[in-house]
């Protein structure tokens, strides 16, 4: 049930279920297809690149969705803004987030990226809601860290500067994408509790539509929304 910060949000949105700016993991699906193909050019750097990706595609639009719903409702609290975010993209994640655009050998690394792009549109609309900079490039330390890709945010920084520096694509196709399906589902399987990580070994390619639909359900974007909003709520209102 909403509570009295979203209340009025949600009753403005109407029969079709979308507020004024209503978040989306669909916002840009050609941002998502350039991601997806840097990666494969650089699968070493995976979700690095996702992750910087997602900033610049996503960030605008995330910042533009928070800034409409508080100019129709002044009222509306960060904590408000935050759950009605975390309810729209646990709905997209349970029926499977964004949609890739590539299709073939690369079909499975776009699969495990689509479930990250939706995953990075929660993180990037939850700092929003408490009034960050959702396109600054901070936010892509923050993904990496929340998304647990990396353990601390000086690990994420080195690995971002290190993926925005890469020049030589791999050339053989196949370790591109087994490379990348890999990097991909890392955090993945461990979002998951570690058990997924059988299914990658033994089913790496074939399985990884699989993997992107079981990880990228409803659970899991509610536990990535505890760890976002935990992390962006000032500490006087915890």
């Amino acid at each position: 049930m909403a509570g009295p910060e979203t209340a009025g949000i949600e009753a403005g949105a109407g029969a079709g279920g979308r507020a004024p700016g209503a978040a989306s993991a669909r916002t840009d699906v050609g941002g998502l297809r350039a991601a997806a193909v840097r990666v494969l050019d650089h699968p070493g750097f995976a979700p690095e690149l996702l992750a910087l990706a997602a900033v610049r595609a996503l960030g605008p639009g995330a910042r533009d969705w928070a800034a409409s719903l508080r100019g129709v409702y002044p009222d509306a609290t960060p904590d408000g803004l935050a759950r009605l975010a975390t309810r729209r993209f646990v709905r997209l994640a349970a029926a499977g987030g964004a949609t890739a655009a590539l299709a073939g050998l690369f079909a499975p690394v776009a699969e495990l990226a689509a479930v990250l792009w939706t995953q990075a549109g929660l993180v990037l609309h939850l700092a929003a809601a408490y009034g960050r900079d959702p396109a600054d490039p901070e936010r892509a330390v923050e993904l990496l860290v929340l998304t647990r890709v990396h353990p601390d945010a000086e690990s994420a920084r080195v690995a971002l500067a290190a993926a925005e520096a890469a020049t030589d694509p791999v050339e053989q196709p196949w370790p591109r994408v087994a490379e990348a399906a890999w990097r991909l589902a890392a955090p993945l399987a461990v979002q998951a509790g570690g058990w997924l990580g059988l299914r990658v070994a033994s089913r790496l390619v074939p399985g990884a539509a699989v993997l992107a639909a079981a990880v990228g359900g409803s659970a899991a974007a509610e536990r990535l929304a505890a760890r976002a909003v935990d992390a962006y709520r000032p500490p006087r209102a915890r």
